[in-house]
């Protein structure tokens, strides 16, 4: 005899899980390519694609950049629209709304990201030429690591799929803070102001309870460029332009009509399969050519490597563990000590936040040369060991994926 729980189709939890997954799939090909081209007798051309000047420029209105700018600082203005959205709904409506879901993944992300930040200084600290780059291993890749995740089945309890994205959702925000704090250039009071001028008239938007989204858009878009001539990096226009997308729907409209549901849903795709492996291939790219065993091992690759393969994984299970042991929060439903540690391994996968920060630390090439090395390496070390844990441990019990799919049916669904 069928019954409910047989019939329940899959739930919007588990399929924005899968549709983060594929995407991590799409980013892990995108940068084995980018690794590929550049070692390939294309690699001029693909170096030299990237310096390629786009735009124009109308007067006092710059707009003629490269290519590689472009990408970082244009197109992934929306994967921080996203991230952004993602936050703000989490927080108000989703899996970070109540102290009970939001303290273990809140206080094993801050673990996650003090740690490797200690690990990088004791190599790099003395070094007024790299110590530039602390947050380097801050930050977990969402797509990749639950790309890994979910390669490896039913071995992965989905309880521990929603933690690591709590957690990589958290390491986000906390990049988000560290980009504005640490990595602002010199500041251009004119334009600041015209992005303050903006964020004045988005918060009257918000105020007046507008639903359509190209209000907020075409502000957005002014919004990215002051923002972009002020010296503080462009792409947290997209976060402040998140932060006011209405998500609590008027009375005749549907929560997941709302319109920070419509923009998150429609970005969401174009971003995990366009937005982010495109800047995946235009950042991975490193030559071997020349690459010595020294040059893997000297302190700024090593201690990138080491911050996310060590750091990460002792910052969010020593954490979690005192957490639990304490009987502050609970072990995720169906997992145990193994998987946990298996998570927190994977929490390791930096790619592309890392790489991020990597281009905002550093202007020589050779140094972000050796922050694609440290970044490459403790990523793949990372999702090998976690990955090994995984299928080293216990399979979870049959009814604690159902149980977790009971649970997300009677919550708000992300869009």
């Amino acid at each position: 005899m069928t019954t409910a729980k047989t019939r329940r189709p899959l739930s919007a939890l588990r399929a924005f899980l899968a549709q983060e997954a594929a995407g991590g799939y799409v980013l892990m090909a995108a940068a084995a390519l980018a690794l590929v081209v550049a070692n390939s007798p294309l690699a001029g051309a693909y170096f030299g694609a990237l310096h390629v000047e786009l735009g124009a420029d109308w007067g006092p209105v710059h707009l003629r950049h490269s290519a590689h700018h472009w990408i970082n600082d244009g197109l992934m203005a929306l994967f921080f629209l996203l991230v952004g959205l993602e936050i703000k709904r989490e927080v108000l409506d989703g899996q970070l709304s109540r102290r009970s879901q939001i303290l273990l993944p809140a206080t094993a992300a801050l673990g996650g990201v003090v740690a490797p930040a200690l690990i990088f200084l004791a190599f790099n600290g003395a070094d007024p030429a790299t110590r530039a780059g602390w947050a380097i291993p801050s930050a977990t890749d969402i797509a990749f690591a639950l790309g890994v995740l979910a390669l490896l089945g039913s071995r992965a309890p989905t309880s521990l799929k929603i933690f690591l994205t709590a957690i990589a959702i958290i390491d986000d925000l906390a990049a988000i803070v560290i980009i504005a704090l640490f990595y602002t250039a010199e500041l251009h009071l004119a334009a600041l102001g015209a992005a303050g001028a903006l964020l004045l008239a988005l918060l009257a938007l918000n105020r007046l309870k507008v639903m359509a989204l190209w209000p907020y858009l075409i502000v957005g878009l002014l919004l990215w460029y002051f923002v972009l001539q002020s010296g503080i990096h462009a792409t947290l226009a997209g976060v402040a332009l998140a932060m006011f997308i209405p998500l609590r729907r008027s009375p005749a409209t549907p929560d997941a009509d709302s319109p920070l549901h419509r923009l998150e849903h429609g970005l969401h795709r174009p971003v995990a399969f366009l937005v982010v492996p495109l800047f995946g291939f235009a950042n991975a790219g490193l030559s071997f050519a020349g690459l010595t065993l020294a040059a893997v091992i000297s302190p700024l690759p090593l201690g990138i490597a080491l911050g996310l393969f060590l750091g990460k994984q002792l910052g969010v299970f020593l954490t979690a563990w005192a957490l639990i042991r304490l009987k502050l929060a609970d072990m995720p439903r169906g997992a145990g000590w193994m998987q946990l540690y298996g998570v927190s391994l994977l929490c390791g996968i930096g790619f592309t936040m890392s790489l991020f920060i990597g281009n905002l630390a550093f202007a020589e090439p050779m140094l972000i040369d050796e922050t694609k090395i440290g970044v490459l390496i403790g990523s793949l070390v990372s999702a090998l060991a976690g990955s090994l844990v995984f299928l080293a441990g216990r399979k979870p019990a049959p009814d604690a994926d159902q149980d977790m799919d009971d649970e997300a049916a009677g919550s708000q669904p992300p869009a």
